[in-house]
Protein backbone atom coordinates (compact mmCIF):
# COMPACT_ATOMS: atom_id res chain seq x y z
CA UNK A 1 0.00 0.00 0.00
CA UNK A 2 1.51 3.37 -0.97
CA UNK A 3 2.62 6.08 1.93
CA UNK A 4 0.21 8.28 0.56
CA UNK A 5 -3.11 6.66 1.35
CA UNK A 6 -3.00 7.41 5.17
CA UNK A 7 -3.11 10.60 6.50
CA UNK A 8 -2.35 12.05 9.91
CA UNK A 9 -3.69 15.79 9.35
CA UNK A 10 -5.81 17.43 6.22
CA UNK A 11 -4.02 18.58 3.81
CA UNK A 12 -3.41 22.20 2.77
CA UNK A 13 -2.31 23.97 -0.92
CA UNK A 14 1.42 22.85 -0.12
CA UNK A 15 0.64 19.52 0.81
CA UNK A 16 -1.87 18.24 -1.50
CA UNK A 17 -0.17 20.17 -4.75
CA UNK A 18 3.37 19.29 -3.87
CA UNK A 19 5.40 19.58 -6.86
CA UNK A 20 3.52 21.77 -8.52
CA UNK A 21 4.97 24.89 -10.13
CA UNK A 22 2.44 27.60 -11.11
CA UNK A 23 5.33 28.81 -13.79
CA UNK A 24 4.59 25.63 -15.43
CA UNK A 25 0.54 24.26 -15.03
CA UNK A 26 1.69 20.57 -16.75
CA UNK A 27 3.49 20.56 -13.68
CA UNK A 28 0.23 19.34 -11.98
CA UNK A 29 0.81 15.94 -13.57
CA UNK A 30 3.38 15.31 -11.41
CA UNK A 31 2.38 16.70 -8.16
CA UNK A 32 0.67 14.98 -5.34
CA UNK A 33 -2.87 15.70 -6.39
CA UNK A 34 -1.97 14.61 -9.93
CA UNK A 35 0.01 11.33 -8.91
CA UNK A 36 -3.28 10.21 -7.15
CA UNK A 37 -5.96 11.25 -9.16
CA UNK A 38 -4.00 9.47 -12.19
CA UNK A 39 -4.00 6.59 -9.88
CA UNK A 40 -7.66 6.49 -9.29
CA UNK A 41 -8.55 6.60 -12.99
CA UNK A 42 -6.13 4.03 -13.79
CA UNK A 43 -7.29 1.53 -10.94
CA UNK A 44 -10.73 2.19 -11.86
CA UNK A 45 -13.37 4.94 -10.19
CA UNK A 46 -15.72 1.70 -8.90
CA UNK A 47 -13.28 -0.88 -8.72
CA UNK A 48 -13.97 -4.22 -7.07
CA UNK A 49 -10.14 -4.82 -5.98
CA UNK A 50 -9.59 -5.43 -2.43
CA UNK A 51 -6.34 -4.58 -2.61
CA UNK A 52 -7.70 -1.00 -4.20
CA UNK A 53 -10.75 -0.33 -2.15
CA UNK A 54 -9.46 -1.37 1.26
CA UNK A 55 -6.18 1.46 0.87
CA UNK A 56 -8.88 4.39 -0.26
CA UNK A 57 -11.20 3.49 2.26
CA UNK A 58 -8.26 3.48 5.23
CA UNK A 59 -7.67 7.11 3.34
CA UNK A 60 -10.98 8.24 4.09
CA UNK A 61 -11.33 7.14 7.43
CA UNK A 62 -7.81 8.47 8.33
CA UNK A 63 -8.92 12.08 6.68
CA UNK A 64 -12.57 11.56 8.52
CA UNK A 65 -10.46 11.63 11.63
CA UNK A 66 -8.21 14.38 11.05
CA UNK A 67 -11.71 16.24 9.97
CA UNK A 68 -12.87 15.66 13.54
CA UNK A 69 -9.49 16.29 15.39
CA UNK A 70 -9.58 19.82 13.52
CA UNK A 71 -13.22 20.62 14.16
CA UNK A 72 -12.97 20.11 17.89
CA UNK A 73 -11.81 23.00 18.55
CA UNK A 74 -15.04 24.82 16.71
CA UNK A 75 -18.35 25.38 18.01
CA UNK A 76 -20.93 23.90 15.54
CA UNK A 77 -22.65 27.09 15.05
CA UNK A 78 -19.68 28.65 13.75
CA UNK A 79 -19.66 26.57 10.67
CA UNK A 80 -21.35 27.76 7.64
CA UNK A 81 -21.51 25.72 4.12
CA UNK A 82 -21.91 27.36 1.00
CA UNK A 83 -23.35 24.89 -1.96
CA UNK A 84 -23.21 25.71 -5.58
CA UNK A 85 -21.69 24.64 -8.88
CA UNK A 86 -18.27 24.70 -10.42
CA UNK A 87 -19.42 26.06 -13.64
CA UNK A 88 -19.73 29.94 -12.21
CA UNK A 89 -17.19 31.72 -13.99
CA UNK A 90 -15.01 34.06 -11.84
CA UNK A 91 -16.11 36.73 -14.43
CA UNK A 92 -20.06 35.95 -13.22
CA UNK A 93 -21.45 38.63 -10.59
CA UNK A 94 -22.31 35.75 -8.23
CA UNK A 95 -18.91 34.79 -7.87
CA UNK A 96 -18.08 38.28 -6.30
CA UNK A 97 -21.37 38.27 -4.17
CA UNK A 98 -20.13 34.54 -2.74
CA UNK A 99 -16.83 36.00 -2.14
CA UNK A 100 -18.24 38.78 -0.22
CA UNK A 101 -19.98 36.95 1.57
CA UNK A 102 -17.41 34.53 2.86
CA UNK A 103 -15.37 37.81 3.35
CA UNK A 104 -17.36 39.18 5.34
CA UNK A 105 -18.93 36.12 7.65
CA UNK A 106 -15.27 34.83 7.88
CA UNK A 107 -14.71 38.17 9.46
CA UNK A 108 -17.57 37.31 12.24
CA UNK A 109 -15.81 34.35 13.45
CA UNK A 110 -17.22 31.61 10.81
CA UNK A 111 -15.33 28.90 9.64
CA UNK A 112 -16.69 28.76 5.60
CA UNK A 113 -16.85 25.14 4.51
CA UNK A 114 -17.37 24.41 0.54
CA UNK A 115 -16.74 20.93 -1.50
CA UNK A 116 -13.48 22.93 -2.39
CA UNK A 117 -13.78 22.46 -5.99
CA UNK A 118 -14.69 25.66 -8.80
CA UNK A 119 -17.06 27.96 -9.07
CA UNK A 120 -18.80 28.50 -6.13
CA UNK A 121 -16.83 26.69 -3.69
CA UNK A 122 -13.61 28.39 -5.19
CA UNK A 123 -15.35 31.90 -4.61
CA UNK A 124 -15.96 30.74 -0.89
CA UNK A 125 -12.46 29.85 -0.09
CA UNK A 126 -11.05 32.84 -2.00
CA UNK A 127 -13.18 35.22 -0.01
CA UNK A 128 -12.37 33.52 3.32
CA UNK A 129 -8.47 33.83 2.11
CA UNK A 130 -9.18 37.82 1.55
CA UNK A 131 -10.75 38.34 4.93
CA UNK A 132 -9.33 41.31 6.92
CA UNK A 133 -8.71 43.18 3.59
CA UNK A 134 -10.37 45.96 2.19
CA UNK A 135 -12.98 45.19 -0.81
CA UNK A 136 -11.24 47.11 -3.10
CA UNK A 137 -8.07 44.72 -1.99
CA UNK A 138 -10.45 41.78 -2.93
CA UNK A 139 -11.42 43.67 -5.82
CA UNK A 140 -7.71 43.49 -7.38
CA UNK A 141 -7.04 39.76 -6.34
CA UNK A 142 -10.25 38.94 -8.20
CA UNK A 143 -8.68 40.84 -11.47
CA UNK A 144 -5.78 38.75 -11.20
CA UNK A 145 -8.31 35.53 -10.96
CA UNK A 146 -9.14 36.47 -14.81
CA UNK A 147 -6.70 36.03 -16.55
CA UNK A 148 -8.37 32.37 -15.78
CA UNK A 149 -11.98 32.51 -16.27
CA UNK A 150 -13.02 28.64 -15.66
CA UNK A 151 -10.95 25.79 -14.20
CA UNK A 152 -11.14 24.45 -17.89
CA UNK A 153 -9.13 27.70 -19.27
CA UNK A 154 -5.13 27.79 -18.96
CA UNK A 155 -3.58 29.41 -15.71
CA UNK A 156 -6.94 28.45 -13.78
CA UNK A 157 -5.03 26.82 -10.82
CA UNK A 158 -1.96 29.14 -11.30
CA UNK A 159 -3.15 31.91 -10.93
CA UNK A 160 -4.98 31.54 -7.69
CA UNK A 161 -1.54 30.37 -6.32
CA UNK A 162 0.05 33.82 -7.64
CA UNK A 163 -2.71 35.41 -5.89
CA UNK A 164 -2.09 33.84 -2.64
CA UNK A 165 1.36 35.17 -2.68
CA UNK A 166 0.70 38.59 -3.44
CA UNK A 167 -2.04 38.77 -0.79
CA UNK A 168 -0.58 35.98 1.80
CA UNK A 169 -2.32 35.17 5.09
CA UNK A 170 -2.50 33.27 7.84
CA UNK A 171 -4.71 34.14 10.17
CA UNK A 172 -8.20 33.06 8.80
CA UNK A 173 -9.38 29.84 8.20
CA UNK A 174 -11.65 27.81 5.70
CA UNK A 175 -12.56 24.13 5.23
CA UNK A 176 -12.64 22.78 1.34
CA UNK A 177 -14.28 18.94 1.35
CA UNK A 178 -13.58 17.90 -2.20
CA UNK A 179 -13.28 14.35 -4.19
CA UNK A 180 -11.03 12.66 -6.80
CA UNK A 181 -14.49 11.52 -7.84
CA UNK A 182 -14.25 14.53 -10.23
CA UNK A 183 -10.88 15.17 -9.81
CA UNK A 184 -10.89 16.69 -13.14
CA UNK A 185 -12.52 19.69 -11.57
CA UNK A 186 -9.05 21.07 -9.58
CA UNK A 187 -9.21 21.50 -5.85
CA UNK A 188 -9.09 25.38 -4.87
CA UNK A 189 -5.98 26.27 -2.80
CA UNK A 190 -7.60 29.23 -1.06
CA UNK A 191 -9.24 26.24 1.55
CA UNK A 192 -6.38 26.42 4.24
CA UNK A 193 -7.66 22.99 5.50
CA UNK A 194 -8.52 20.33 3.01
CA UNK A 195 -10.29 17.01 4.03
CA UNK A 196 -9.93 15.53 -0.07
CA UNK A 197 -11.90 12.30 -0.23
CA UNK A 198 -12.40 9.06 -2.86
CA UNK A 199 -15.72 8.50 -1.82
CA UNK A 200 -18.23 11.58 -2.84
CA UNK A 201 -21.12 10.59 -0.82
CA UNK A 202 -19.11 10.51 1.96
CA UNK A 203 -17.95 13.88 1.30
CA UNK A 204 -21.28 15.39 0.33
CA UNK A 205 -22.88 14.41 4.17
CA UNK A 206 -20.06 15.23 5.70
CA UNK A 207 -20.12 19.14 4.96
CA UNK A 208 -24.25 19.15 5.36
CA UNK A 209 -23.74 17.64 8.68
CA UNK A 210 -20.97 19.81 10.17
CA UNK A 211 -22.76 22.93 8.81
CA UNK A 212 -24.83 23.92 11.70
CA UNK A 213 -24.34 27.39 11.68
CA UNK A 214 -26.26 27.43 8.40
CA UNK A 215 -26.26 26.47 4.75
CA UNK A 216 -25.98 29.34 1.45
CA UNK A 217 -27.07 27.31 -1.53
CA UNK A 218 -26.13 29.48 -4.71
CA UNK A 219 -27.05 28.66 -8.48
CA UNK A 220 -25.78 25.26 -9.14
CA UNK A 221 -27.38 22.19 -11.03
CA UNK A 222 -28.29 18.56 -10.23
CA UNK A 223 -25.53 18.49 -7.65
CA UNK A 224 -26.95 21.26 -5.99
CA UNK A 225 -30.98 20.70 -6.13
CA UNK A 226 -29.89 16.89 -4.80
CA UNK A 227 -28.17 19.02 -1.35
CA UNK A 228 -30.90 21.15 -1.03
CA UNK A 229 -33.28 18.40 -0.47
CA UNK A 230 -30.94 16.38 1.74
CA UNK A 231 -30.39 19.38 3.82
CA UNK A 232 -34.48 19.71 3.77
CA UNK A 233 -34.70 16.60 5.19
CA UNK A 234 -32.00 16.83 7.72
CA UNK A 235 -33.42 19.77 8.93
CA UNK A 236 -36.93 18.59 9.09
CA UNK A 237 -35.93 15.06 11.12
CA UNK A 238 -33.83 17.11 13.30
CA UNK A 239 -31.33 14.63 12.16
CA UNK A 240 -28.36 16.80 13.59
CA UNK A 241 -30.62 18.09 16.75
CA UNK A 242 -31.32 21.24 15.27
CA UNK A 243 -32.78 22.83 11.99
CA UNK A 244 -30.20 25.12 10.16
CA UNK A 245 -30.56 28.48 8.15
CA UNK A 246 -31.29 27.68 4.61
CA UNK A 247 -30.04 30.65 2.64
CA UNK A 248 -31.11 31.47 -1.38
CA UNK A 249 -28.81 33.78 -3.26
CA UNK A 250 -30.33 33.96 -6.28
CA UNK A 251 -34.18 35.22 -6.74
CA UNK A 252 -34.44 34.79 -10.16
CA UNK A 253 -32.81 31.35 -10.18
CA UNK A 254 -34.20 28.95 -7.42
CA UNK A 255 -37.77 30.89 -7.38
CA UNK A 256 -38.36 30.85 -11.36
CA UNK A 257 -35.41 28.85 -13.51
CA UNK A 258 -35.28 25.79 -10.66
CA UNK A 259 -38.25 26.81 -8.69
CA UNK A 260 -37.25 24.83 -5.61
CA UNK A 261 -38.13 28.10 -3.27
CA UNK A 262 -41.81 27.94 -3.71
CA UNK A 263 -41.67 24.00 -4.13
CA UNK A 264 -40.39 23.88 -0.30
CA UNK A 265 -42.65 26.76 0.62
CA UNK A 266 -45.51 25.04 -0.42
CA UNK A 267 -44.11 21.75 1.45
CA UNK A 268 -44.00 23.81 4.44
CA UNK A 269 -47.55 25.26 4.35
CA UNK A 270 -48.97 22.01 3.72
CA UNK A 271 -47.01 20.55 6.65
CA UNK A 272 -44.77 17.94 4.38
CA UNK A 273 -42.12 19.49 5.78
CA UNK A 274 -41.69 21.34 9.15
CA UNK A 275 -38.92 23.53 10.72
CA UNK A 276 -37.34 24.86 7.69
CA UNK A 277 -35.70 28.46 8.26
CA UNK A 278 -35.55 29.01 4.86
CA UNK A 279 -34.46 32.68 2.96
CA UNK A 280 -33.61 34.20 -0.47
CA UNK A 281 -32.48 36.86 -1.57
CA UNK A 282 -30.06 38.58 -4.32
CA UNK A 283 -28.16 41.13 -1.82
CA UNK A 284 -24.64 39.42 0.48
CA UNK A 285 -25.98 41.78 3.26
CA UNK A 286 -29.01 39.94 3.25
CA UNK A 287 -28.03 36.55 3.47
CA UNK A 288 -24.88 37.46 5.85
CA UNK A 289 -27.91 39.26 8.32
CA UNK A 290 -29.92 35.93 8.02
CA UNK A 291 -26.67 33.34 8.92
CA UNK A 292 -25.62 35.68 11.74
CA UNK A 293 -29.00 36.09 12.74
CA UNK A 294 -29.06 32.86 14.14
CA UNK A 295 -27.85 32.05 17.29
CA UNK A 296 -27.31 29.14 19.48
CA UNK A 297 -28.99 30.68 22.33
CA UNK A 298 -32.13 30.72 19.60
CA UNK A 299 -31.80 26.87 18.66
CA UNK A 300 -31.77 23.57 20.59
CA UNK A 301 -28.87 23.37 22.05
CA UNK A 302 -26.35 20.68 21.02
CA UNK A 303 -23.11 19.41 22.47
CA UNK A 304 -20.58 19.30 19.95
CA UNK A 305 -20.62 15.64 19.72
CA UNK A 306 -19.65 15.48 16.34
CA UNK A 307 -16.11 16.20 16.87
CA UNK A 308 -15.11 14.16 19.14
Amino acid sequence: MDNYQIRKELYDAGSLYAGFDPADERSYETCYDGHVYADFIASGKRSRDLAVTLPRTLHDHSISDALYRFLADYDPYRIVGVMGGHAMKRSDASFRKVALISKKLTEHGKLMVSGGGPGAMEATHFGAWMAGRTDAELDGALQMLLAADTFRDAGWLSSAFRVMERFPQTQYHSLGIPTWLYGHEPSTPFATQIAKYYDNSIREDTILTIAVGGIIFTPGSAGTIQEIFQEAAQDHYKTCDVSSPMAFMGVDYFSREIPVYPFLQDMMARGKYHDLLLSISDEPEDIIREILSFRKEDAVHIPNKFFK
